[in-house]
């Protein structure tokens, strides 16, 4: 019993220690920590910050002024290490001028945040890791205190923060907000490497993502043929990423690069110099390339390298450069305060893709308005104003007691272009779109609570507890039009779905400059036509007096291809003529194109020209000519029939066979006719008649004077004693010579004409320029057939011919016929390598020309004796006469 007790009371006195350890816990938890909130040292203070009070708080980092490190010795300790007066950059200074006239113009509009004033706190980055950090916790901090992760006094409602101005600034100040689920609304550039959606969930770009911009280069260098270019990109991991990307599309694009050139990346200043001149022969590339174009890619602090490369360019003993600049958004030609006196002579005429942008009503009297005390608490302007007009302000850390004092009275439309712009950039016009982003993201919160509470409570009372983890679902999806007309809204990525202007920037003498929007980039047009670009608009560096030409050599001209350079890149070549029958219209044709068949190309190879129709016509020189020998030789040999008809009785047109005689006078008046067939357009029945009515023809021809020499042979030999010849003399036999001899050249042409007929055909082959109608022999074997008998009838007639030329008879004519078969002979020997060696016209005209020559020849051989006795010399034409002269 008594141990049951014992066990109670320890239990009770457990339980006892436990609740007295409660309590004191939670004192413990509930006492304020006081000490953290009171402290006053801050270790690395900010000299720069714009502050303006309100119920919603937003925060901005901005870039205006760079620090200037000094080359560490490590002889002290990093912490104790001096940073120098920090130098401006005066242009920057439009960022915060544009948060605080968006700011304004909302708290003056009764339709956005009705009751509700914004205020803002400004803090610089110095383009410093360590200075990004702590501005960004600064501003999530109490006011003027650095107290992170504790809320101190009264602590600052901030909504959301704005900025940076490039990628490292951003990344720097990411990495802080995304801890918070702050929203972080970057107006600068930012490294798509580094978009990642878990490690950056909390961040909205107002820039669309660079590959936009790669795709606007690309197409760019196209548009003006640029093929041979130079690349500048800074020498780290942006570089790297950078040359990764393009170099690829360059050359998926058959666009090559002559060098690329790496900038050294700012980090100490007072090594800088040394460091471009000890690396001139790397630079000098730059100068003495022909490359007529180059990109450049450098963020700022980084183009600060390449412009005072060209500053020392002159020192250095480097030649003058005159390039086409091609340079992303990134680069707004931000100049120091100690670059008043750098030329910018060497970027004029250059092309840039700046960030959309427009200009706000009220933005430029705004500008107008701002002297040194146009806002309390503008801690930015003092040294932005002595820095931009190089004067001071009552006591300047600068300038100390300089003559040139600062009036106040200053206006910022007298800087120049290097300095500050009175027109809206693209920088500040993304600073004012995500104020205004941010400001609606706000209504459409107070939009959604105000229909869930009551009206009473205020605007102040819905939005007093917003985190701003809660802003995020009303941003992302927030689409709004701003004041200057453009439509605002981020996509899926929480990038600002915009595009990107081409801008031209023309720069003077006294270090001013405009720009003119000569085009725009617009990644959701349609494949092709995502730039549009005014080539008029476009005003180049002076020592080009048109467009500038980039290509590693000329281009082959229209009739030319290229072919290519052993051991070089594939833009450079030599430029080789197209060969007969093929052209290349275009400049740079990779191959040339072969005409159509009908199509021939001209004499610069350039353009394919349709060839015309060739045949051998009537109404040209040749064909009539020899239209007018056939019909003039036909009528001759009329003429010589009509004469042998009306002395059929004589002795003369009776000594020869009178009947043969007729025969071969009417063969060859057919044969002059038949040559007709082969002048004019060939049609069907034409290319059916014309070889075959040539052939039988003139086989008809030959068969009658083989018959009238066999009848002489026969003749002679008859009148020997005895002779059995005598049985065979008489009608019968030249008329069986001339029937067999024709009909076997009959039947080869009827069975040419069954098997494989003559036809009309066009050759689009043989002549360059002309298209040949012409007969296609159908079978050739059978046409050379046709040709080769009569060959053999007119030999055989030639060796019978001249056996019986020495005949004593007064009546032979072997010796006329001898003669005519040699040439019969000699011109269809001839006939047949010069027929295949012609083409078209000429073809056919060989063999016009060899049928009336072979029938003149037959015709002016055999007649003429005998027309001189009849016509001439009637006297001699009688039988006594004849024999006794032994002649005719």
């Amino acid at each position: 019993m008594e141990n049951n007790n014992w066990k109670e009371r320890l239990v009770i006195q457990v339980l006892l220690v436990l609740l007295l350890l409660l309590v004191l816990l939670t004192c413990n938890v509930c006492k304020k920590h006081s000490v953290n909130c009171t402290s006053e040292v801050d270790p690395l203070p900010l000299s720069h910050e714009f502050s303006q009070p309100g119920d919603l708080i937003i925060g901005g980092i901005a870039s205006q002024f760079f620090l200037v490190h000094e080359t560490p010795s490590f002889e002290t300790e990093p912490s104790q290490m001096l940073i120098n007066e920090p130098i401006s950059e005066p242009k920057n200074y439009q960022h915060i001028l544009a948060l605080a006239f968006a700011i304004k113009e909302i708290n003056e509009n009764p339709h956005i945040l009705p009751n509700i004033t914004l205020g803002f706190h400004i803090l610089n980055s110095y383009y410093n890791a360590r200075m990004t950090n702590k501005a960004t916790l600064s501003l999530l901090s109490t006011q003027q205190r650095f107290v992170p992760n504790y809320k101190c006094a009264i602590f600052r409602n901030l909504t959301a923060v704005i900025g940076g101005l490039d990628s490292e600034t951003s990344i720097n100040m990411a990495t802080i907000t995304a801890l918070y689920k702050m929203p972080q609304l970057t107006y600068g550039s930012f490294s798509p490497a580094q978009s990642d959606e878990t490690q950056f969930s909390s961040l909205y770009q107002m820039v669309p993502k660079e590959a936009y911009q790669y795709m606007g280069v690309i197409r760019l260098l196209r548009h003006f043929n640029w093929t041979w270019i130079g690349l500048l990109a800074v020498d780290d991991d942006r570089g790297d990423r950078f040359l990764q990307t393009v170099v690829p599309l360059l050359s998926k694009n058959d666009i090559c690069f002559a060098f690329t050139l790496r900038l050294p990346k700012l980090t100490y200043l007072n090594d800088l110099t040394d460091s471009v001149v000890r690396q001139k022969e790397m630079f000098l590339v730059l100068f003495e390339d022909k490359a007529s174009v180059c990109c450049v890619y450098a963020e700022h602090p980084s183009q600060f390298i390449l412009r005072l490369l060209l500053f020392l360019a002159p020192l250095i003993s480097f030649p003058p450069l005159h390039k086409v600049w091609i340079i992303t958004s990134q680069w707004n030609f931000e100049s120091m305060s100690f670059q008043r006196i750098w030329d910018i002579e060497s970027f004029h005429g250059t092309i840039s893709f700046a960030v959309h942008s427009n200009q706000p009503p009220g933005f430029h009297t705004f500008l107008q308005a701002i002297n040194p005390s146009w806002a309390k608490g503008d801690g930015f302007i003092l040294s932005f104003w002595e820095q931009a007009f190089s004067c001071s302000l009552k006591v300047s850390s600068i300038h100390g007691d300089s003559e040139n004092t600062c009036t106040g009275e200053e206006k910022l439309e007298t800087l120049p272009g290097i300095f500050f712009e009175m027109s809206m950039t693209g920088h500040s016009y993304n600073v004012y779109n995500a104020i205004y982003a941010v400001a609606h993201a706000l209504q459409a919160v107070y939009l959604s609570r105000s229909n869930q509470r009551r009206l009473w409570k205020g605007e102040q009372l819905v939005l007093q507890n917003l985190q701003p983890c809660q802003l995020h679902r009303f941003l992302r999806n927030i689409t709004f039009n701003n004041s200057a007309g453009d439509t605002m809204r981020f996509n899926e990525n929480r990038e600002l779905r915009a595009g990107f202007d081409v801008t031209n920037w023309i720069t003077f003498p006294n270090g001013s400059f405009i720009r003119v929007k000569v085009g725009r980039l617009d990644p959701w047009a349609p494949p092709g036509k995502e730039l549009t670009i005014d080539d008029n608009k476009i005003v180049w560096h002076r020592t080009f007096k048109q467009v500038p030409l980039s290509v590693c050599n000329e281009n082959c001209h229209p009739g030319y291809t290229k072919q290519k350079k052993e051991g070089k890149k594939f833009c450079c070549y030599d430029c080789v003529q197209c060969p007969e029958g093929m052209i290349s219209e275009k400049k740079d044709m990779d191959s040339c194109v072969k005409c159509p068949q009908d199509h021939y190309s001209n004499h610069h190879q350039n353009q394919c020209v349709p060839k015309h129709i060739s045949f051998l016509s009537y109404k040209e020189p040749l064909g009539i000519t020899l239209a007018t020998l056939a019909i003039l030789f036909s009528l001759v040999t009329v003429l010589v029939l009509g004469t042998f008809v009306k002395h059929q009785d004589s002795p003369i047109v009776k000594a020869n066979n009178r009947s043969l005689t007729y025969v071969l006078l009417i063969s060859l008046v057919h044969c002059f006719l038949s040559s007709l067939l082969f002048i004019g357009q060939p049609g069907k029945v034409v290319c059916f008649l014309r070889q075959v009515t040539f052939g039988i023809i003139f086989s008809v021809a030959i068969s009658s004077l083989l018959a009238k020499t066999i009848t002489v042979v026969l003749a002679f030999m008859a009148t020997k004693p005895g002779s059995r010849m005598r049985l065979f003399m008489g009608k019968r036999l030249p008329y069986s010579v001339v029937l067999s001899c024709s009909l076997v050249q009959v039947g080869i042409c009827v069975f040419w004409l069954i098997t494989s007929p003559p036809f009309p055909d066009m050759d689009m082959v043989s002549m360059n320029e002309e298209i040949i109608l012409e007969c296609n022999e159908g079978s050739a074997a059978i046409f050379y057939c046709v040709l080769g008998y009569m060959g053999f009838l007119a030999i055989v007639s030639f060796i019978v011919a001249f056996l019986a030329r020495k005949l004593p008879d007064s009546f032979n004519e072997a010796k006329f016929i001898t003669f005519s078969m040699l040439l019969f002979c000699s011109v269809w020997l001839s006939f047949i390598p010069t027929y295949l060696s012609t083409k078209g016209k000429s073809m056919v005209a060989v063999e016009i020309f060899s049928i009336l020559v072979s029938g003149a020849g037959l015709l002016f051989c055999i007649f003429p004796p005998k027309c001189y006795i009849i016509v001439l010399r009637p006297e001699l034409n009688n039988r006594e006469l004849l024999i006794k002269r032994g002649k005719w």
